[in-house]
């Protein structure tokens, strides 16, 4: 019950947010979400790199997604050479690999701990930057694609925890997640599905349109993906929460609860801008 009502209060409190803040609250509002979750990441890994500056990810990942959400709006346009997709590759390898090497040798970190913290820190910026940037993309695009991706994620969620705790068999990922069965997955997977094709129905006014199916379906598979991804770093680390709880009773971490969408949203306003479908 712990369970079902904290959902229920977070999944308003998101629409509500998702439809009802301009774009730059809805970042800021989103980035403050992202930076629990990053922070919480930080104390995960920790015990790899005790030494090394894992904290500046609190600053590089929300002035990553400021820069990358900016670049997916169109900024800057015309013939500046900031507008060069060339130029803002250039400098974001720049940034990966120049700028992180100098932070490790600036902040003095210990030659053991090196190799470990440029996996933690070079992983971590794009790992939770481009879902932030995505999702704010996607409500700029139009919010009812932000509540697709939420139906697609935690509805899938849902279904497969239910489905999988009562009906699970078969273990999907034994050594990463014991709990999950691929029976929780399929079931998941299905309900993502279906919410897609209904979303689709109701907002093309009783067309059932393929692509958009076909596009869940890959975000669905992320979703899944992303969540054993987030298992995988905590049993590497030998943690089982990401979280105490606090803010999300019942449902673990902050990570616990956007795993899922670090992956998926990334994977759907990438097919979106593929199938070049434009807002609805």
């Amino acid at each position: 019950m712990q369970r079902l009502l904290t959902a229920a209060v977070g999944a308003s409190l998101a629409l509500a947010a998702v439809f009802r803040l301009p774009g730059a609250w809805f970042f800021a509002g989103i980035a403050l979400l992202v930076e629990a979750a990053v922070a919480e990441y930080v104390g995960i890994v920790r015990p790899r790199a005790p030494q090394a500056p894992l904290r500046s990810l609190l600053l590089l990942v929300p002035l990553a997604a400021a820069g990358l959400a900016a670049v997916l709006s169109g900024w800057p346009q015309g013939r500046s050479a900031l507008a060069s997709p060339a130029l803002q590759m250039l400098v974001v390898g720049v940034l990966l690999s120049v700028g992180l090497g100098a932070l490790l040798l600036l902040s003095r970190t210990p030659l053991e701990e090196t190799i470990c913290a440029l996996g933690v820190i070079g992983f971590g910026v794009p790992y939770f930057a481009v879902p932030l940037a995505s999702v704010c993309r996607l409500q700029q695009i139009d919010p009812w694609l932000v509540f697709l991706l939420f139906a697609i994620v935690w509805l899938g969620d849902t279904a497969a925890y239910y489905v999988g705790s009562r009906f699970g068999r078969h273990k999907m990922a034994p050594v990463v997640s014991p709990n999950k069965s691929w029976e929780g997955a399929a079931a998941g997977f299905v309900t993502g599905v279906l919410a897609a094709a209904v979303w689709s129905l109701w907002r093309y006014h009783g067309a059932l349109r393929l692509e958009v199916v076909a596009l869940a379906a890959l975000t669905a598979v992320a979703a899944q993906v992303g969540d054993l991804v987030e298992s995988m770093i905590k049993r590497g680390s030998g943690v089982k929460d990401s979280g105490r709880g606090k803010l999300f009773p019942g449902h673990g971490g902050v990570l616990d609860r956007v795993d899922a969408l670090l992956f998926a949203a990334p994977v759907l306003l990438l097919g979106w801008w593929l199938l070049g479908l434009g807002a609805v």
